[in-house]
């Protein structure tokens, strides 16, 4: 699945700043500065320094939280999110995780599938899904249905070292058109007849 563009600009901007050289600014920045995040039920509190605050906008990670301090921004980030900026994890913390949503290596291994694509991923509570990406602004315009369906290969995930144990499948789902079908299946048949 190719990106799809709202204009020139937006292809433009993208062409001039794309999402991996703003996560990867991110990620040096957040290890420099050494940050710490605060468990808050399924959520974590991250304290963010202005130039982090642009760069958690720009690509996306967690909501903005208003407080009344000017010099510092607070962010809220769902576990898959907290987990993903991490990275390297001690048992510890991915128990914690685990406890908090028993399907949670099912959901973060769907979240950094679909992060490693340089999609923007966002929490799809309101939409009755896991998650959502808005790749398209115009709500008049078509948009596709991708479903993940994550296995596991062994019996048991204790760490976020496990991950790979777990295996993505997409599955894109259309909207079933029988003029197409009936199209298509009169080139299968003619097709057909011509190797006979």
């Amino acid at each position: 699945m190719s990106p799809r563009w709202k204009g020139k600009a937006a292809e433009a901007k993208a062409l001039l700043e794309p999402m991996s050289s703003i996560v990867s600014r991110l990620q040096s920045s957040l290890i420099e500065s050494d940050s710490h995040g605060l468990f808050s039920g399924c959520s974590v509190l991250l304290a963010a320094q202005p130039e982090q605050t642009e760069l958690f906008n720009q690509a996306c990670f967690g909501r903005p939280v208003v407080t009344a301090e000017k010099d510092k921004q607070w962010f809220q980030l769902s576990l898959e999110e907290a987990l993903y900026l991490c990275s390297v994890l001690k048992c510890i913390k991915w128990r914690y995780m685990t406890s908090k949503k028993a399907d949670f290596p099912y959901l973060f291994k769907a979240y950094s599938h679909l992060r490693m694509k340089n999609w923007v991923v966002r929490a799809g509570s309101q939409y009755g899904s896991d998650f959502h990406c808005t790749l398209r602004l115009c709500g008049s315009v078509a948009k596709t249905l991708l479903v993940l369906h994550i296995s596991k290969k062994s019996h048991s995930a204790v760490c976020s070292s496990c991950l790979e144990c777990y295996c993505v499948e997409e599955r894109i789902v259309s909207r079933w058109n029988p003029e197409q079908s009936r199209e298509n299946q009169t080139m299968v048949e003619k097709e057909l007849c011509k190797s006979l």
